[in-house]
């Protein structure tokens, strides 16, 4: 393999570019919490995802009880019980090779089934993958997109937007970038279909007229939810663009620790 397949063999631009990213959320069963996030960070974390080839980074964020408490809508069609989805991964992939990551992925995954090295005592609440369709920086020259997950920025903001009929992406990314950024960046996706093959116990979601909107943040999710993400579903559904039908913060795990999970519910 010739390095320039990597990168764009021009320093003039960037060498590294994110293509799209894998998302998912998660809810241990109560009483296996602990194991749970021991068994994620010390095997699956690692053997799901950051293993493949063309794997950028990844990272972890844990909604605690008090960031549930601020979630909204109270029920839809992506999240019927806001209690669920405790634990959200982040896995960043390669502009260029994200139909080859996604294939391998699902291969890995049905590996590790095949292979007893799962965990039985967990719900999937949303898990799929994402293609880049835009990004916002606080300030010009800030952290760039691709090395946001290594970071570590303490919260996250998740938003995941349904369109109304007709309404395009165009026009979703004409009214996020004339809003004030509050955070240091935010990051949108629109979803791929999940593979035919893909493991059994992942749901199939067929929304395909979404947005997903990440908001990474350098401060605390709970302390900023009110004054600058509460009203964002209103602020959407009165421009006409749609609805929000999963809005979150989430604090950043502290990876080697049982760190929050005696606050999940």
């Amino acid at each position: 393999m010739a390095i320039q397949e990597v990168g764009s063999g021009d320093t003039r631009k960037k060498p590294i570019k994110l293509g799209g990213a894998l998302v998912t959320l998660v809810e241990p069963h109560r009483g296996h919490e602990v194991e749970y996030n021991r068994w994620y960070e010390r095997d699956h974390y690692y053997s799901g995802c950051m293993i493949g080839a063309w794997t950028i980074a990844g990272t972890r964020f844990v909604a605690t009880s008090d960031c549930k408490a601020k979630r909204y809508p109270a029920n839809s069609s992506f999240a019927p019980d806001t209690s669920k989805g405790s634990y959200l991964a982040l896995y960043w992939i390669l502009a260029g090779k994200f139909g080859e990551w996604i294939q391998w992925g699902t291969d890995q995954v049905n590996w590790l089934h095949e292979n007893d090295r799962m965990f039985p005592h967990r719900d999937h609440v949303h898990t799929l993958m994402y293609k880049v369709a835009g990004e916002q920086h606080a300030t010009e020259d800030g952290v760039p997109t691709e090395l946001a997950l290594d970071r570590r920025y303490p919260g996250l903001a998740m938003f995941m937007f349904e369109l109304a009929e007709g309404v395009t992406l165009d026009q979703v990314n004409t009214w996020s970038e004339s809003r004030p950024l509050s955070a240091d960046q935010m990051v949108r996706f629109t979803p791929i279909p999940i593979l035919a093959d893909a493991p059994s116990d992942v749901p199939r979601d067929e929304s395909r007229d979404r947005v997903l909107q990440l908001f990474f943040l350098e401060g605390d999710p709970v302390d900023a939810w009110d004054s600058n993400f509460a009203a964002l579903g209103d602020e959407f559904a009165a421009a006409g663009l749609g609805k929000v039908v999963f809005a979150s913060p989430f604090r950043a795990t502290v990876p080697g620790t049982d760190t929050y999970t005696d606050q999940l519910w």
